[in-house]
Protein backbone atom coordinates (compact mmCIF):
# COMPACT_ATOMS: atom_id res chain seq x y z
CA UNK A 1 0.00 0.00 0.00
CA UNK A 2 3.02 2.47 -0.99
CA UNK A 3 0.20 5.49 -1.74
CA UNK A 4 -3.02 6.46 -1.57
CA UNK A 5 -4.37 4.82 -4.40
CA UNK A 6 -5.95 6.75 -7.76
CA UNK A 7 -9.11 4.96 -8.05
CA UNK A 8 -12.78 5.27 -10.53
CA UNK A 9 -13.05 8.25 -11.77
CA UNK A 10 -16.97 7.68 -11.38
CA UNK A 11 -19.30 9.80 -9.32
CA UNK A 12 -20.06 8.51 -5.67
CA UNK A 13 -23.39 6.45 -5.60
CA UNK A 14 -26.15 7.26 -3.42
CA UNK A 15 -27.18 3.82 -2.03
CA UNK A 16 -25.40 2.65 0.71
CA UNK A 17 -24.10 -0.94 1.78
CA UNK A 18 -25.44 -1.94 5.14
CA UNK A 19 -22.84 -1.07 8.05
CA UNK A 20 -21.34 -4.63 9.49
CA UNK A 21 -20.04 -4.84 12.65
CA UNK A 22 -17.31 -7.49 14.62
CA UNK A 23 -15.29 -7.71 17.02
CA UNK A 24 -11.65 -7.39 17.19
CA UNK A 25 -9.20 -9.56 18.39
CA UNK A 26 -8.95 -6.93 21.38
CA UNK A 27 -11.81 -6.46 23.65
CA UNK A 28 -12.80 -2.90 21.30
CA UNK A 29 -15.89 -3.29 19.55
CA UNK A 30 -15.75 -1.75 15.76
CA UNK A 31 -17.77 -1.47 13.26
CA UNK A 32 -17.41 -0.08 9.48
CA UNK A 33 -19.33 1.82 7.13
CA UNK A 34 -18.97 3.76 3.84
CA UNK A 35 -17.02 6.67 4.49
CA UNK A 36 -18.66 10.37 3.86
CA UNK A 37 -17.40 13.84 3.40
CA UNK A 38 -17.20 14.65 7.01
CA UNK A 39 -15.31 11.44 7.28
CA UNK A 40 -11.95 12.55 4.95
CA UNK A 41 -10.33 14.51 7.38
CA UNK A 42 -10.07 11.81 9.98
CA UNK A 43 -9.32 9.46 6.67
CA UNK A 44 -6.22 11.93 5.93
CA UNK A 45 -5.03 11.91 9.24
CA UNK A 46 -4.71 8.17 9.59
CA UNK A 47 -2.96 8.40 6.05
CA UNK A 48 -0.67 10.88 7.06
CA UNK A 49 0.38 8.72 10.48
CA UNK A 50 1.86 6.21 8.30
CA UNK A 51 4.30 8.38 6.37
CA UNK A 52 7.16 8.90 8.63
CA UNK A 53 6.95 5.25 9.22
CA UNK A 54 8.89 4.45 5.86
CA UNK A 55 6.84 1.41 5.43
CA UNK A 56 3.54 1.62 3.98
CA UNK A 57 3.34 4.55 1.60
CA UNK A 58 5.26 6.33 -1.17
CA UNK A 59 4.55 9.70 -0.13
CA UNK A 60 7.68 11.33 1.79
CA UNK A 61 5.47 14.02 3.24
CA UNK A 62 1.94 14.95 4.83
CA UNK A 63 -0.79 14.68 2.10
CA UNK A 64 -4.24 18.06 2.22
CA UNK A 65 -7.69 16.83 3.01
CA UNK A 66 -7.97 19.50 -0.21
CA UNK A 67 -5.84 17.40 -2.18
CA UNK A 68 -7.96 13.88 -1.43
CA UNK A 69 -11.27 15.29 -2.50
CA UNK A 70 -10.60 13.93 -5.98
CA UNK A 71 -9.54 10.66 -4.55
CA UNK A 72 -12.72 10.89 -1.95
CA UNK A 73 -15.50 11.39 -4.62
CA UNK A 74 -13.71 8.31 -6.96
CA UNK A 75 -15.21 5.75 -5.14
CA UNK A 76 -18.67 4.28 -4.92
CA UNK A 77 -20.02 1.73 -2.54
CA UNK A 78 -21.60 -0.01 -5.13
CA UNK A 79 -18.02 -0.96 -7.33
CA UNK A 80 -15.18 0.77 -5.52
CA UNK A 81 -16.28 1.56 -1.61
CA UNK A 82 -14.62 3.22 1.13
CA UNK A 83 -14.53 2.11 4.34
CA UNK A 84 -14.24 3.49 8.14
CA UNK A 85 -14.16 1.78 10.74
CA UNK A 86 -15.81 3.27 13.69
CA UNK A 87 -15.05 2.23 17.35
CA UNK A 88 -19.15 1.57 18.94
CA UNK A 89 -17.79 2.81 21.91
CA UNK A 90 -16.73 6.00 21.63
CA UNK A 91 -18.74 7.83 18.85
CA UNK A 92 -17.20 9.85 16.49
CA UNK A 93 -13.73 7.94 16.88
CA UNK A 94 -12.28 6.98 13.90
CA UNK A 95 -9.67 3.71 13.89
CA UNK A 96 -8.91 3.24 10.38
CA UNK A 97 -10.44 2.76 6.60
CA UNK A 98 -10.09 0.34 3.44
CA UNK A 99 -10.44 1.45 -0.08
CA UNK A 100 -11.08 -0.37 -3.10
CA UNK A 101 -9.12 1.14 -5.74
CA UNK A 102 -8.94 0.58 -9.49
CA UNK A 103 -5.77 -0.95 -11.33
CA UNK A 104 -4.12 0.52 -13.89
CA UNK A 105 -7.45 2.38 -15.13
CA UNK A 106 -7.99 0.88 -18.40
CA UNK A 107 -11.56 -1.30 -18.47
CA UNK A 108 -10.38 -4.33 -19.60
CA UNK A 109 -8.86 -4.37 -16.12
CA UNK A 110 -12.59 -3.59 -14.25
CA UNK A 111 -13.03 -6.63 -12.37
CA UNK A 112 -9.98 -5.80 -10.77
CA UNK A 113 -9.18 -4.12 -7.58
CA UNK A 114 -5.98 -2.90 -5.20
CA UNK A 115 -7.12 -2.96 -1.48
CA UNK A 116 -5.30 -0.75 1.10
CA UNK A 117 -6.04 -0.73 4.48
CA UNK A 118 -4.78 1.79 6.72
CA UNK A 119 -4.91 2.01 10.60
CA UNK A 120 -4.72 4.32 13.35
CA UNK A 121 -2.23 4.25 16.10
CA UNK A 122 -4.31 3.40 18.92
CA UNK A 123 -6.09 0.42 16.87
CA UNK A 124 -2.73 -1.47 14.88
CA UNK A 125 -1.54 -4.75 16.67
CA UNK A 126 -5.51 -5.23 17.40
CA UNK A 127 -6.80 -7.64 14.63
CA UNK A 128 -8.67 -5.04 13.11
CA UNK A 129 -6.63 -5.30 9.41
CA UNK A 130 -7.47 -8.98 9.31
CA UNK A 131 -10.83 -8.40 10.34
CA UNK A 132 -11.09 -5.52 7.66
CA UNK A 133 -9.19 -7.88 5.15
CA UNK A 134 -11.36 -10.86 5.61
CA UNK A 135 -14.42 -8.50 5.12
CA UNK A 136 -13.04 -6.91 1.37
CA UNK A 137 -12.72 -10.78 0.24
CA UNK A 138 -16.09 -11.63 0.95
CA UNK A 139 -17.52 -8.19 -0.03
CA UNK A 140 -15.78 -8.14 -3.40
CA UNK A 141 -17.49 -10.45 -5.56
CA UNK A 142 -20.64 -8.58 -4.98
CA UNK A 143 -18.89 -5.51 -6.59
CA UNK A 144 -17.88 -7.26 -9.58
CA UNK A 145 -14.35 -7.87 -8.42
CA UNK A 146 -12.43 -11.28 -8.80
CA UNK A 147 -9.21 -11.10 -8.48
CA UNK A 148 -7.52 -8.81 -5.27
CA UNK A 149 -4.28 -6.99 -5.64
CA UNK A 150 -1.96 -5.79 -2.52
CA UNK A 151 0.76 -3.42 -3.25
CA UNK A 152 3.35 -3.72 -0.46
CA UNK A 153 6.75 -2.40 0.21
CA UNK A 154 9.32 -5.47 0.82
CA UNK A 155 10.28 -4.30 3.78
CA UNK A 156 6.31 -4.28 5.51
CA UNK A 157 6.76 -7.51 7.06
CA UNK A 158 3.48 -7.19 9.12
CA UNK A 159 1.56 -6.31 5.55
CA UNK A 160 3.08 -9.12 3.72
CA UNK A 161 2.09 -11.93 6.40
CA UNK A 162 -1.57 -10.14 6.70
CA UNK A 163 -2.11 -10.89 3.20
CA UNK A 164 -0.46 -14.17 2.55
CA UNK A 165 -2.14 -15.38 5.49
CA UNK A 166 -5.60 -14.97 3.66
CA UNK A 167 -3.30 -16.78 0.43
CA UNK A 168 -2.30 -13.65 -1.85
CA UNK A 169 0.60 -15.15 -3.74
CA UNK A 170 3.56 -12.64 -4.88
CA UNK A 171 2.58 -11.97 -8.51
CA UNK A 172 5.99 -9.48 -9.17
CA UNK A 173 8.39 -7.70 -7.35
CA UNK A 174 9.53 -4.71 -8.51
CA UNK A 175 13.33 -4.10 -7.16
CA UNK A 176 14.21 -0.91 -5.67
CA UNK A 177 11.90 1.32 -6.83
CA UNK A 178 11.22 3.43 -4.39
CA UNK A 179 13.76 5.72 -2.57
CA UNK A 180 12.55 6.51 1.34
CA UNK A 181 15.52 8.72 3.02
CA UNK A 182 17.98 7.48 1.11
CA UNK A 183 17.58 3.58 1.26
CA UNK A 184 16.37 1.81 -1.82
CA UNK A 185 13.37 0.01 -1.33
CA UNK A 186 11.24 -3.05 -3.31
CA UNK A 187 7.58 -3.33 -3.96
CA UNK A 188 5.99 -6.35 -3.98
CA UNK A 189 2.70 -6.81 -6.11
CA UNK A 190 0.25 -9.80 -4.45
CA UNK A 191 -2.71 -11.15 -5.64
CA UNK A 192 -5.83 -13.13 -5.29
CA UNK A 193 -8.34 -14.80 -7.51
CA UNK A 194 -11.36 -15.15 -5.91
CA UNK A 195 -14.71 -17.11 -6.58
CA UNK A 196 -18.27 -16.09 -6.47
CA UNK A 197 -18.36 -16.39 -2.76
CA UNK A 198 -14.89 -14.57 -2.29
CA UNK A 199 -12.75 -18.17 -1.80
CA UNK A 200 -9.92 -18.26 -3.82
CA UNK A 201 -10.41 -19.97 -7.10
Amino acid sequence: MPSMPQASSEEPFLIFLPSLSFQSESTMSLSYRDATLDDLPAIVAIYNSTVASRQVTADLEPVSVESRLAWFHAHGPQKRPLWVVDDAEAPGRLLGWLSFSDFYGRPAYQRTAEVSIYLDERARGKGLGKQLLAASLAAAPALGIDTVLGFIFGHNDASLRLFRGFGFDTWGSLPRVAVLDGVERDLVILGKRLDAHGAAS
